[in-house]
């Protein structure tokens, strides 16, 4: 059974998360969101609070924190700039394929260069014709002697620019769909890797987005994640694992609608009183703060399985849809709480409402999850 009291090493870590959160992170949200800018110096200082490779295991270099400890301070993050959490969440979303299925070698090699040095990684997935429908995609790869060659293109993909490596998935027959996918790990300056441009987003500007285009690229064995054909189990597994990490991202920023919404309706005045009298406006401010309480128990309650070494990924859809769509209309109601200000850029709230939109969006879009879940519901395949 969940706990839902914290331990001491939780209650630290979040203290600390939070910390870099109100003082790294928040005061630099709005110019890097206007700039499109990457936030290198803060992934730095993230990095050297052990905030970047959270859950890489101790024996890799990183903190080896539970999904659960993770989503604890995803929240913090979040609450200061869905981007950066993003970011910084980026490197374990790339790195779970090698914690899932990759060798021993594999692990010490590319885990451990992620805790040694301030690099991102990349999880390569989604394609120009296939972003939920992993089954789907087209990047194929040839078995040549003991080679594979990789040819394709990715769309979409988080830190692709700023990659040293990606885990990688890629087909050896199209029409084969989840059974032809297998998973690699590629060294971004191998011959052939090239990053795509920077894509100029609605929301999470500062969070890198770009294709990554593979020409004729060889791999060898050592760059093989698993058995070929497993691809597409590793990449379920890769989401069950990631899923709460979303909810948790969607907890931080509701969090953070509610504390903006909160202030200024007990400063602002309209007939005489604070707006925060009124009741059309307690209504909105009170389903916020039932918003962030369930968002943030599906959560905890995803991650507590994982962690338990059950990945229910209906549990997990649950977090991601009714986190990123109570996200979402969270950040709407703040805008509508402010009114005229809070549809200009002298408050955070525009920000909150174009950040939220990619919850719903990215890692399996609020539809996908209702199908995944309809699905557990009326026991159909």
């Amino acid at each position: 059974m969940y706990n839902l009291e914290f331990t001491d090493e939780q209650k630290a870590l979040v203290e600390t998360a939070r910390k870099f959160a109100r003082e790294a992170v928040a005061p630099k949200a709005a110019e890097l969101d206007e700039k499109s800018e990457f936030p290198h110096e803060i992934c730095k200082l993230g990095f050297e609070l052990g905030l970047m490779n959270a859950e890489v295991p101790e024996a890799y270099g990183g903190l080896g924190l539970s999904c659960l400890s993770h989503c604890l301070l995803m929240e913090e993050i979040a609450w200061a700039c869905a981007g950066v959490n993003t970011t910084l969440t980026a490197n374990n979303l790339g790195a779970m394929p090698l914690m899932i299925a990759g060798s021993e070698a594999q692990k010490q090699k590319y885990l451990g260069w992620l805790t040694r040095e301030p690099i991102f990684c990349a999880y390569a997935c989604s394609e120009p014709d296939a972003g939920s429908d992993v089954a789907g995609m087209r990047t194929r790869y040839e078995k040549r002697g003991d080679k594979y060659i990789l040819t394709g293109q990715k769309r979409w993909i988080t830190n692709a620019g700023h990659a040293k490596w990606f885990t990688t998935f890629a087909t050896t027959d199209p029409k084969l769909r989840h059974k032809g996918i297998t998973c690699f790990v590629v060294p971004a300056d191998l011959p052939g890797v090239k990053a795509g441009r920077h894509e100029n987003k609605l929301g999470q500007r500062c969070s890198d987005t770009s294709d990554v285009l593979y020409e004729e690229v060889e791999l060898g064995p050592e760059h093989l994640v698993g058995a070929e054909g497993d691809g597409f189990k590793i990449a379920m597994k890769t989401f069950d694992r990631s899923r709460p990490w979303i909810a948790a991202g969607a907890a931080g920023l509701i969090r953070r609608c509610l504390d903006e919404s909160r202030n200024y309706a007990l400063e602002r005045k309209t007939f005489g009183v604070p707006i925060a009298s009124h009741q059309a406006i307690q209504f909105m401010i009170a389903d916020m703060a039932i918003a962030y309480e369930s968002t943030r128990l599906l959560c905890h309650k995803a991650a507590h399985l994982v962690d338990q070494g059950h990945l229910d990924s209906v549990v997990s859809s649950y977090a991601k849809a009714h986190g990123a769509d109570s996200a979402m209309q969270c950040a709407l109601d703040a805008v509508q709480i402010f009114g005229g200000y809070g549809y200009t850029k002298e408050y955070p709230v525009e920000k909150l409402m174009r950040d939220a939109k990619l919850l719903q969006i990215y890692e399996g879009t609020s539809q996908i999850q209702r199908m995944v879940i309809a699905r557990n519901v009326l026991g159909v395949r």
